[in-house]
């Protein structure tokens, strides 16, 4: 299941990318025009920041904002910064492989051959996706 984190991570990224002009956006107007705790979206902004996907302006007129045009903000890099690996499974993982504790053989592992099919699946899909698709 999709983390909340993620979900309101993507939901204010997609808030920003429909800013006229990228004007910097300040943290209440989000969280408010989104239903987000301001606590919470504080700090899924700051890792968004420091991941290199917004930068931040202070003081007046300050706030979030993109720091890459929509169409160049890949949805497989922004989903592993918020949620980790995309596998289900570690050991079906790309990034994050670590062979499971009750296996006895993953070649011939069912489990594993599943969500190798269901990582590829959804990798392919958020690779095929930026935030400008899902935004406009």
């Amino acid at each position: 299941m999709l983390s909340k984190k993620t979900k309101y991570g993507i939901k204010a990224l997609t808030f920003l990318a429909r800013q006229k002009d990228n004007t910097p956006v300040q943290i209440a107007e989000i969280a408010k025009a989104e239903h987000i705790s301001l606590k919470f979206l504080e700090s899924i902004l700051l890792l968004l920041r420091h991941s290199g996907f917004l930068g931040a302006k202070k003081g007046k007129g300050g706030g979030y904002y993109l720091i890459k045009e929509p169409k160049d903000i890949n949805m497989a890099k922004v989903y592993r910064v918020l949620e980790g690996p995309i596998a289900l499974l570690p050991c079906a993982s790309h990034n994050f492989y670590e062979p499971c504790d009750d296996c006895n053989d993953e070649a011939t592992c069912a489990v594993r051959k599943l969500m190798m099919e269901v990582r590829d699946n959804t990798l392919m899909i958020l690779e095929n996706n930026t935030l400008a698709d899902i935004a406009f």
